[in-house]
């Protein structure tokens, strides 16, 4: 069952508290809302939006609700392996298992590795980098503005550097570079291949990325002809029952903290 729901509210209806009149206009019992609402599936419009959790929360007349209710979203439970690689003041380093979000949707964020971390920390947690859902490895999260800026100033300046692993189909030169563009913006994609199975005709590759395009990686081997195993999007020939092969392995940058380079692989 999904539901989907705006509201403004009315003059009458402030001082009531959210979990109550959501409950009234979307027919739902209470104790759903307040499910919903601990998940991130309601936002709260006043001047700013934010993700309301708190079912007490009393309204005030303009205020917007948003309630974006999927039943089956709700009841799904968060992959484990989620783990932190290093504590920081101001960032923090994890691995994300494949099957989890960066971030949540309009549909809550109880699956994804920001809500994670931010529960695991009690920190403010900002978001500098994705993975999409389907991809393993390692991501910086920041905890705090500065820190944000600086981080995404880092990856934006190609002072970060990533290094992913991936099986994909087919023997692949042992080497190359790939340079066509996506969705209209240059992208470059290196690679060298660090291994050749040969019963299964797949091949180990280690990339670099110079940009950041969606889905950058996938699309630029597939097009190659040699696409991940396990990409349920791009290529042919390359099913796999354990899911996409490709992991962020490595991140290396100098720490804003300590002004030294660090390492983290996984």
């Amino acid at each position: 069952m999904t539901i989907e729901l705006q509201h403004q509210v009315l003059l009458e209806e402030q001082g009531c508290d959210a979990a109550s009149l959501l409950s009234r206009l979307s027919e739902l019992p209470k104790q759903r809302i307040k499910d919903a609402m601990s998940k991130g599936a309601v936002v709260l419009k006043r001047k700013h939006s934010k993700r309301l959790r708190r079912a007490s929360e009393k309204l005030l007349a303009g205020d917007k609700l948003i309630l974006s209710y999927d039943a089956d979203i709700l009841s799904r439970q968060l992959p484990e392996g989620i783990h932190c690689l290093d504590q920081r003041k101001s960032y923090s380093v994890w691995f994300k298992p494949a099957g989890v979000m960066s971030q949540g949707t309009a549909f809550g964020d109880h699956l994804s590795l920001l809500r994670q971390v931010e529960q695991h920390t009690n920190k403010p947690v900002f978001l500098v980098h994705r993975l999409d859902r389907e991809t393993a490895g390692l991501m910086l999260i920041a905890h705090t503005k500065t820190a944000a800026a600086t981080l995404s100033n880092l990856f934006q300046q190609q002072r970060i550097n990533k290094v992913y692993q991936a099986w994909v189909a087919g023997k692949a030169p042992t080497q190359g570079e790939i340079l066509t563009p996506l969705d209209g913006k240059p992208a470059n994609t290196s690679f060298r291949r660090t291994g050749y199975d040969e019963n299964l005709n797949q091949s180990q590759l280690e990339i670099t990325l110079a940009t950041g395009r969606t889905h950058q990686i996938r699309r630029h081997l597939a097009e190659l002809g040699y696409p991940v195993m396990g990409d349920p999007r791009y290529g042919k020939n390359n099913k796999n029952s354990e899911g996409l092969q490709l992991k962020a392995v490595q991140l290396s940058f100098e720490c804003p903290e300590r002004k030294q380079q660090v390492n983290y692989t996984c």
